[in-house]
């Protein structure tokens, strides 16, 4: 009886130890869950990163573009290296950014002094304070009574001239810019304006709001409770010091550009105050992803106008949706005889794909690359520009000429498929 009275005292001793153990593990896990809760993950890899400041030309950044337009190191002549620094995405994708608004401002000045085109400051009538954004246009885009070439962009950082940042950084200048388009089109006797979509507001840093102190309810002495204070806010500043990040961003806050605050209201904006106005009998318009989206919805906006004026639309991989845009059905049926869709595919260049909505008629690209497709099919483009140019001289003569044949709208649109 005395063994089985120790066994039994033995089992309470080890259970009750194991109970206060797993007490105590669970106390601690609890204690760990607090402390990784409150650790932000994203500031504890910041934490080591050197500091966000980055060269301000290409020299500084010591990137060149070559004879080919390649964007090479002036001093290896390798590619831009986007991992410059391991394990620190952060930093090497801001160092991305920096050297991307250099390469908007080199491509301003290609517009400039390669190109020839001069800018033109938007509101029209903006005062001397409020936010600004610009459009660039060729000398003769307002008087050149023949033809007009239209470029719209897609959405992104991307700014006036350049269909991609990625291709301008990685592959080339001609893939990744308007320039080409805009030196064929001048060489070929357009007009050409290049609008600017995405400069939609001016980003300013943001004034810190006045700090406002609780009102005091407590019975403490004042400085009693300052010395509190004073030793939470050490404990609190400790514990997370190893934490924080060290180098935080500014924080900014956007005015919006009036009449410009989205690429559609700028596209509007833009075909109100100058496309509209040119003397061009003939305006021919490039519109890639998001700017086809920008160009329905100044189809649907203005439908007579754009109608009179605009002889063809290029597209390509144009992001529109005639349903959820609600265009009516004269528009479907404009679109479908002025319009070709230049989309990504496996297929080879200009290979019909078959449409997914009934409004215009889709190519393949050439490309599954969906930031390519403007470049792979550049020539595709001034081809069907020119064959529509063709059917218009056409039709011209069929007017001045006495005949009893009627052009339907339907046989418009079977001269449309036969391009």
């Amino acid at each position: 009886m005395l063994v089985r009275a120790d066994i039994f005292i033995f089992y309470i001793v080890w259970i009750t130890m194991a109970q206060l153990l797993a007490q105590e593990e669970k106390e601690k896990t609890t204690a760990l869950k607090d402390l990784l809760s409150r650790i932000d993950l994203d500031e504890l890899m910041k934490k080591d990163e050197p500091p966000l400041i980055f060269p301000k030309t290409l020299e500084e950044f010591e990137y060149t573009f070559n004879e080919h337009g390649q964007l090479r190191h002036t001093t290896t002549g390798d590619p831009f290296v986007f991992n410059y620094k391991e394990d620190l995405h952060r930093w090497n994708q801001k160092r991305y950014e920096a050297l991307g608004e250099i390469i908007t401002q080199y491509v301003y000045e290609c517009l400039e002094k390669d190109c020839k085109l001069r800018k033109e400051m938007l509101p029209v009538d903006a005062t001397e304070d409020e936010p600004k954004s610009f459009i660039y246009l060729s000398e003769d885009a307002l008087t050149n009574a023949d033809k007009l070439l239209v470029l719209i962009q897609g959405s992104g950082v991307v700014r006036v001239g350049q269909w991609a940042r990625r291709l301008i950084i990685n592959e080339d200048l001609n893939s990744g810019t308007q320039i080409p388009f805009i030196n064929r089109a001048m060489k070929e006797g357009y007009g050409v304006i290049v609008l600017n979509p995405n400069e939609n507001f001016l980003e300013v840093e943001k004034v810190p709001e006045a700090e406002q102190s609780a009102p005091d309810t407590s019975d403490e002495p004042a400085e009693k409770r300052e010395r509190k204070e004073e030793r939470e806010g050490k404990k609190k500043k400790d514990f997370y010091e190893k934490y924080r990040n060290p180098q935080k961003e500014r924080e900014t806050e956007r005015i919006p550009i009036r009449e410009n605050s989205s690429p559609e209201e700028h596209t509007l904006y833009v075909w109100d105050h100058f496309i509209s106005k040119s003397l061009a009998e003939n305006i021919f318009v490039v519109a890639h992803s998001y700017g086809g989206l920008s160009f329905v919805e100044l189809l649907i906006q203005r439908e007579d106008e754009v109608k009179s004026h605009v002889s063809a639309v290029a597209m390509t991989d144009s992001v529109h949706n005639v349903w959820h845009q609600e265009a009516n059905r004269s528009i479907q049926e404009w679109l479908k005889e002025r319009c070709c869709n230049w989309v990504s595919s496996s297929e080879p260049l200009d290979t019909p794909v078959d449409p997914m909505l009934p409004d215009c008629l889709r190519l393949s690209a050439g490309t599954e690359r969906h930031e390519l497709t403007s470049w792979k099919s550049f020539h595709s483009i001034f081809k069907f520009f020119d064959k529509h140019l063709e059917q218009q001289m056409e039709d011209d003569v069929d007017e001045e000429q006495p005949s009893t044949t009627v052009t339907t709208r339907g046989s418009n649109r079977a001269k449309h498929e036969d391009l």
